[in-house]
């Protein structure tokens, strides 16, 4: 880290904080480094360390666990901004916003997949067939959600990809939302994944357009 001046210290140590972790210094998930030894790198006191960690946790970046420490949250304001809203986000909201992100990924990764793609996408599936056999709604939300951030990711446009993650919880929520209707056997993801491996960008948005009206009607 850069040692800061002396003037401004809060908001250098704020502005020095936000650059590390906006550059990936720190991931998100990723314990940051104590106090004290913050204030070594900064040059300044534990005081204006502790201060400035307390806006960045009041933005929403970090959050301190009492008696371990503190963790990234986010890398930046825009998505805790994004998320808070997702979380107040009625579920239909949620349905009409992926009938544009979901239709646009599929389209792409029809015409961009690679194999590596399809092959984190089959292992995807497979995960939510096993959760659903089991009746494992948390598990069978978190294999639904990760093959369309899979989806997603094989439309190789980072943007894209950046807007799903972000809502990612709320796409959890909306699965869980449909209950035990989520759990029945269900052939449409699968025409989605054949779709994107047989590069047919119009049957792919179809499938999506169908797994939308459905999950539409579940609720």
């Amino acid at each position: 880290m850069r040692n800061v001046a002396r003037t401004s210290l809060v908001d250098a140590a704020i502005a020095e904080l936000r650059r590390e972790i906006a550059e990936g210094v720190w991931p998100v998930g990723t314990k940051i480094p104590s106090e004290s030894r913050l204030a070594e790198s900064l040059g300044m006191s534990r005081l204006s360390v502790r201060e400035a960690v307390r806006v960045l946790a009041h933005a929403g970046l970090l959050h301190t666990r009492q008696g371990d420490g503190t963790y990234v949250t986010a890398t930046d304001e825009s998505q805790v901004a994004l998320r808070r809203r997702l979380d107040t986000a009625a579920a239909m909201d949620i349905i009409d916003v992926r009938r544009g992100l979901d239709l646009v990924a599929a389209r792409l990764a029809a015409g961009r997949r690679t194999e590596a793609d399809l092959t984190v996408m089959r292992q995807a599936l497979a995960r939510r067939d096993a959760a659903g056999r089991a009746g494992d709604l948390d598990g069978f939300a978190d294999a639904d959600v990760d093959f369309h951030l899979l989806v997603a990711d094989a439309a190789h446009n980072a943007l894209l990809g950046d807007l799903y993650r972000s809502m990612s919880d709320a796409l959890r929520d909306s699965v869980r939302d449909q209950e035990q209707a989520a759990l029945e056997p269900d052939p449409s993801h699968e025409a989605l994944l054949r779709a994107i491996e047989a590069g047919d960008p119009a049957q792919a948005v179809a499938v999506s357009v169908a797994i939308l009206d459905q999950q539409e009607r579940d609720l």
